[in-house]
């Protein structure tokens, strides 16, 4: 009929489809990419269905829809934009690399008194030193942007010094996974993780807090005075999530044994076959004489101790985390007695609805970082 406008139904090779069903599931993919690759896809499947009907589907307009139709026929295949017209970028592919090695760099390399750059710093070491006098903060960003280089940003992390880090981490891995030297554990076996939460301070704000109102969040007086500090020690069922915790005035080896005590004389424990106690290196707990000492006190605990500076081996302090963000963040009491009690009700309140943790990190796991770690050294 006069007038109509023609469908043109492009075909797609295996390769094509291949690439279009990569780009649409990557979550890193830009949004118009992805919904070419949908449209893709879409056409593969139902190669006669009209624009209209296959812009309902995607939510785009139907010109869109035969744009790229038409594009696909007339052209080849292709998911990208056309080169736009406009003024041709400044900066080389040189300078873009160099701008990336210098945000690679410490600042010191370059004796600038700095420990880590800005945008802006990069841009004053590339005026000074390229005589790039055309860069902006703003182009730098984008730049860096390409390979999610932040130099802004840093984290801490501790290079692991235990010689004996892979042998001591493996069987704490394995008893997550439900395993101890490569058996099963049974139906009496129980996995403990303990450790101890120090120098709690109640803190008593000068002025009386205020809680959340409309277009107003909730207000703490900065300042606050000292009611004193408590030691808190719990212990964690790993696999049934049951919680137990005491609080003490100090610590040491005489409350840490009242918090296993509260634990093994109560059941299942009192019957259990083992109970695997995972700890930390602390002085209430340190060494070959802390097993022996346990293992004569209780026949069936048996003392497993972390490697030194891994404390996110041991699960209680997943625990002491939650306690610290909804319980101790930010701190307002009158003194330690309604401390404790709300670090003991929170304790309650949590086991009601907790599921033991989704601790997914294995020996293999543990194994391929230290292969990475000895890569890079």
């Amino acid at each position: 009929m006069p007038g109509l406008k023609p469908i043109y139904r492009p075909k797609f090779t295996v390769k094509q489809i291949e690439e279009a069903e990569r780009i649409s599931q990557k979550h890193t993919a830009a949004h118009n990419k992805v919904q070419r690759a949908k449209l893709v896809l879409l056409l593969h499947q139902h190669p006669d269905l009209e624009n209209p009907q296959a812009a309902r589907l995607l939510g785009r307009h139907e010109n869109w829809v035969r744009y790229w139709r038409k594009r696909w026929v007339t052209e080849g295949f292709s998911l990208s934009d056309k080169p736009r017209s406009g003024r041709q970028p400044t900066l080389s592919a040189n300078d873009h690399a160099l701008i990336k090695a210098i945000a690679c760099e410490f600042p010191v390399q370059r004796s600038q008194p700095l420990s880590r750059y800005s945008t802006m710093d990069i841009v004053r070491v590339v005026k000074v030193e390229q005589q790039l006098d055309h860069v902006s903060p703003s182009s730098v960003w984008r730049i860096l942007d390409q390979d999610a280089i932040k130099p802004w940003r840093f984290r801490c992390w501790i290079f692991p010094r235990d010689p004996e880090f892979l042998s001591k981490a493996r069987p704490i891995l394995e008893l997550y996974q439900g395993f101890w030297q490569g058996q099963p554990l049974g139906a009496r076996d129980f996995v403990i993780c303990a450790d101890e939460k120090t120098s709690i301070q109640a803190r008593q704000r000068r002025y009386p807090s205020k809680p959340s109102a409309a277009n107003q969040l909730a207000l703490f007086e900065h300042e606050y005075q000292r009611q004193g500090a408590i030691q808190y020690l719990a212990a964690l069922d790993v696999h049934h999530m049951r919680l137990f915790g005491r609080c003490e005035p100090k610590t040491g080896k005489a409350a840490f044994g009242r918090l296993i005590d509260d634990v093994m004389r109560q059941p299942p424990y009192t019957s259990a076959e083992r109970m695997f106690w995972i700890v930390d290196n602390g002085s209430s707990h340190r060494g070959a004489k802390a097993v022996a000492e346990l293992r004569e006190r209780y026949n069936n605990l048996i003392l497993v101790h972390t490697p030194i500076h891994a404390s996110w081996l041991n699960q209680i302090e997943i625990y002491f985390s939650i306690l610290q963000r909804k319980v101790l963040t930010p701190n307002d009491v009158k003194d330690t007695k309604e401390l404790e009690h709300r670090i003991l009700a929170f304790q309650n309140y949590y086991m009601e609805y907790a599921k033991p943790f989704n601790w997914k990190y294995t020996c293999h796991d543990l194994e391929q970082q230290f292969q990475r770690l000895r890569l890079a050294a």
